[in-house]
């Protein structure tokens, strides 16, 4: 079983999870591969996938059959398990926990070749959406403290398989990182009784500088003080913390700011390899 294991130094939780190393790396041999037949995410593959956890699909097909337009299923190599307890223990002066979580995979469209720049608005939506149910469905267990939504496309950002895919990790710590935002949050307010998001939307709404694209209730711009190149960030103008409380005017918005964006990277980078992550508070 995976097991999470607390660095002494910094304080940071990583999860230890041999079992992954047996998954399927299709594009370390196949880095070039356009489509595979064997790909266990493409239309009429289902049975290589473990069971759904949630579909979009037409009224008139069952689960696990093909028909549908978005599918949820585990992780079949996954870094946390979903069965256990957290048996919280002291190994010496080092601290450990059982590897329970949750690991997830969203698998965005039946279309192998189909990424998100050439993806129809509404499909877009449905990734938003699903991630928003997910989320909605895992908070309800007490073990978990943090649900993590990524995507990796492309090798060198990480990605195994080809198939266009997002992943949902569902963890009992709290990420280091969003710590850090969080104490940086707390510490702006209690300086200048503001919230330093809004007024980061603000100035860069002011200055025009960094702005990628904006639609209705949502931004997409460089930040000030990037930590590699053409990072973006893509924030709600309004003032919120938890992403599924997002309302449908809002999926709307961001499907198309999201969409955009990463249409202009493909369009000046030639599709590069990137990742994403959703960034919300914790449950």
């Amino acid at each position: 079983m995976p097991e999470l294991r607390k660095d002494p130094v910094v304080g940071r939780w990583v999860i230890i999870a041999s079992e992954r190393s047996k998954r399927l790396i299709e594009l370390k041999s196949e880095p070039v591969v356009r489509q595979s037949k064997g790909c266990p995410f493409c239309n009429g593959n289902e049975s290589k996938t473990p069971p759904e956890i949630l579909s979009y699909r037409s009224a008139s097909t069952g689960p696990d059959t093909p028909g549908w337009s978005l599918r949820v299923v585990p992780n079949k190599f996954p870094a946390l398990q979903i069965e256990g307890e957290l048996n919280r223990q002291g190994v010496g002066m080092f601290d450990q926990m059982s590897g329970v979580g949750a690991h997830e995979v969203i698998i965005e469209t039946p279309d192998h070749r189909e990424n998100i720049q050439d993806m129809k608005e509404r499909t877009v939506e449905d990734i938003l959406w699903a991630y928003r149910d997910r989320i909605l469905d895992l908070q309800k267990d007490d073990r978990f403290r943090y649900i993590m939504i990524f995507k990796n496309k492309g090798e060198a950002a990480g990605a195994t398989l080809e198939h266009p895919h997002s992943q949902l990790i569902a963890t009992p710590v709290i990420p280091k990182r969003v710590k850090e935002e969080l104490a940086g949050g707390e510490s702006y307010y209690k300086y200048k009784e503001r919230c330093v998001y809004c007024d980061i939307i603000r100035q860069e709404i002011q200055d025009q500088k960094r702005v990628v694209v904006e639609s209705g209730d949502i931004i997409s711009f460089t930040p000030f003080a990037s930590k590699f190149p053409f990072e973006c960030w893509i924030l709600p103008k309004k003032h919120h913390s938890n992403y599924e409380q997002i309302q449908k005017h809002e999926i709307s918005d961001l499907a198309r700011v999201l969409k955009n964006t990463i249409s202009r990277m493909a369009k000046a980078l030639g599709d590069p390899p990137f990742n994403y992550i959703l960034h919300t508070a914790p449950t």
